[in-house]
């Protein structure tokens, strides 16, 4: 079993950054990827990006192409977004995932991001 926490989320102007964090225990070796999701008030949760525990390939959204950069510390089992350039459209509660052999399955509790105009 895995655990995550994720940390850094708060209330930040249009055009601010903020960085959040995902610290993974636990029988992380049977995670293949971390990843992001969203899930704005009303909405689904959406995948916003992903990156592989071993080479460190990324996936993101297109919605936050070129304005999110998704990290990792492998020493640390930590697994880092930051957000730039933010739009209030990017207001949502973040989690972290870890994709297990059998697809996502490790969730994280989420922080929630608000972006004000």
């Amino acid at each position: 079993q895995v655990q995550l926490v994720e940390s850094g989320g708060g209330l930040v102007q249009a055009g601010g950054s903020l960085r959040l964090s995902c610290a993974a225990s636990g029988r992380t070796s049977n995670v293949y990827r971390m990843g992001w999701f969203r899930r704005a008030p009303g909405k689904e949760r959406l995948f916003v990006a992903s990156i592989t525990w071993g080479g460190g390939s990324t996936l993101y959204a297109a919605s936050v192409k070129a304005r999110f950069t998704i990290s990792k510390d492998n020493a640390k089992n930590t697994v880092y977004l930051q957000m730039n350039s933010l739009k209030p459209e990017d207001t949502a509660i973040y989690y972290c995932a870890g994709e297990l052999p059998s697809g996502w399955g490790s969730w994280g509790q989420g922080t929630q991001v608000t972006v004000s105009s």
